[in-house]
């Protein structure tokens, strides 16, 4: 509801304004963040590196649910022949793995989501300032954001942020 509030907004400011700048043309366009973020080499770079940071711990994770996994079915297969003590303990180690898988998966998606929010962080922050340099670079006097329902290619200027971006990357300037 904001942003389609904030949109009406500058298209009442924008109209209002339109006698004032009647002899000079205003040239508008409109960017799709989302789609910036999900296709800037940035942020491929980024979901690599995290990826790369925690998959050992997703390993350690998938293989403590193996050895449960195992543990159980031992439990049920075997548990009927065990000694009391012997069943009662491997219920005991159950238990105990099953807390520690927990804490740990508790652990690792608050590190995983902690460390992804700081990557991305500054992802937005390079995004923004791209398309401020292309906004400016081509000559634009608004750029439009969220809230923008539709805008024709004419005015999307996207992906020449991505392509900026790019280049930015692979000259090492970007994240």
């Amino acid at each position: 509801m904001k942003s389609i509030t904030a949109s009406f907004f500058i298209a009442v400011v924008l109209m209002l304004s339109a006698p004032v700048v009647s002899s000079q043309e205003v040239k508008i366009g409109a960017v799709n963040a989302v789609r910036i973020l999900e296709n800037s080499p940035q942020a491929k770079a980024a979901r690599e590196k995290i990826q790369r940071e925690f998959a050992p711990r997703d390993r350690e994770l998938v293989e403590d649910q193996k050895r449960l996994k195992e543990m159980e079915d031992r439990l049920s297969k075997d548990g009927a022949i065990m000694s009391e003590a012997e069943r009662s303990e491997l219920e005991r180690k159950i238990v105990q793995l099953k807390r520690d898988m927990k804490r740990s998966q508790d652990e690792f998606r608050d590190d995983l989501n902690f460390r992804r929010n700081e990557e991305f962080g500054e992802i937005q922050k390079s995004i923004l300032q791209a398309i401020q340099t292309v906004a400016k670079d081509m000559g634009y006097d608004i750029v439009l954001g969220e809230g923008v329902i539709y805008a024709s290619k004419k005015v999307d200027i996207s992906d020449q942020v991505i392509e900026y971006l790019r280049k930015q990357h692979e000259s090492g300037g970007g994240q």
